[in-house]
Order: structure tokens, then sequence, then C-alpha cells
């Protein structure tokens, strides 16, 4: 019953990464579809740069709290007795779920973000003192460059260092992860390296972008 209960939580971790929440918050309250303006991404960042910090904010929580929701499905199973090392490769197959879910969503065609904020509940959930080293660099480095994209892969590459170096986690499945999300923050990153190494790559302000 336990295995039937769980591949139904995969599903419903997928589910909740695919809530669309920059298309939806969008064309809700601005009735504007990101994905038609600036980078055409359905993410925190084109929603700052195209409507502003306040429907910013709000996105940016929504794809937070998918990723931390999707991690803690593992505790929704009754009388669970799973070891800790199973639970916490659950938690990161339902957390990579909502991912695939973010950027491939069901509810919104299949066309989503890059998945840095959902990656960032995850994080939260499974190894919260990373989370927050990582935070901390994306801020320096934002706030000294005004290069979001920047931010986000050198925040994604303290995340395996500060488990693997820092913080010494114990846990296989964790430090394989850590080098995955990093790997593939750099994978969704790529246009936007290639920008950098032109000179192009936009900065980003917090000023609202009328469309």
């Amino acid at each position: 019953m336990e295995i039937l209960y769980y591949a139904l939580l995969a599903v419903v971790a997928y589910l909740l990464g695919s809530i669309p929440s920059a298309v939806w918050v969008g064309k809700k309250f601005y009735h504007v579809d990101v994905r038609k303006h600036g980078s055409g991404n359905a993410g925190t960042t084109n929603v700052l740069r195209v409507l502003g910090a306040k429907a910013a904010l709000p996105v940016f929580a929504i794809d937070i709290a998918k990723g931390l929701a999707a991690v803690l499905l593992v505790y929704v199973v009754p009388n669970s007795q799973q070891h800790p090392e199973t639970i916490g490769t659950l938690k990161i197959a339902y957390g990579l779920l909502s991912i695939m879910g973010h950027m491939y969503p069901v509810f919104a065609a299949f066309r989503g973000g890059k998945g840095v904020a959902t990656m960032l509940g995850i994080i939260i959930a499974i190894q919260p003192e990373a989370a927050l080293i990582a935070l901390s660099v994306f801020i320096v480095v934002f706030a000294a460059t005004r290069y979001v994209s920047l931010g986000s892969m050198l925040g994604g590459l303290s995340f395996p260092i500060s488990v693997v170096v820092v913080l010494h986690e114990k846990m296989l499945s964790v430090q394989i992860f850590s080098v995955f999300a990093c790997l593939l923050l750099f994978y969704t990153h790529r246009k936007n390296i290639q920008r950098l190494l032109k000179g192009v790559e936009p900065k980003t302000t917090f000023k609202k972008k009328h469309v």
C-alpha cells in the first residue's frame, strides 16, 4: 500500500511543479502572458522585467512553495517505516518531479520556466543550511552585477561545494543531488552564458516595464 501512496504522490509532485504562477499572475492581474514578452520565460526574473516587483514577488513565493511542498509530500504517507536514506531519496525524487513540472507544466502547454525558485524551495526542504549559503551568494552577486542569471548560477555552484566541503553531508543521495542541481542550473542557463560571454546579457532592475 505504501508503494501506491508514493506513486500517487509522485504525480502530485509533478502537478505541484506544474502550477504556472508566472503565467497565471500575469494573465489574471495584468492581462499579460509573460511568455510573449521579455525573454519569453515563465519565471520570476521575466515577470520582474515585464511587470515589476509587485507581480514578481508572489510568483517567487509560489515557486519556492511548490518545490518545498513537493519534497514534504514524503511525510503524507501514514505509518511509513522507510529507512532515512530511502526517505531522503524520495524527497529528492519528488523535488525533481516538481522541477520537471515547472519546466514543462501540464497546465500551461508545457512551456514553463528554468526552475531556479522552485529549486531553492527543494534545497530549503532538503538542506536548509546549504540553501542559505546559496541564497547569500546569489544576493551578493546580483547586488554587485545586476545579473540574475550569474547570481543563480554561482548560487547553484555554491550548493555542492557547501554540501560536500562546508557541511560535510553524509547522505550520498544529497551529495549526488547537489551536483545534479548545479549542472541543471547551468544547462537551463546555457543561453544566458552565451549572452554573458558576449556582453549582451540584460541587467535586471526593479522598475516596471509597461507592455
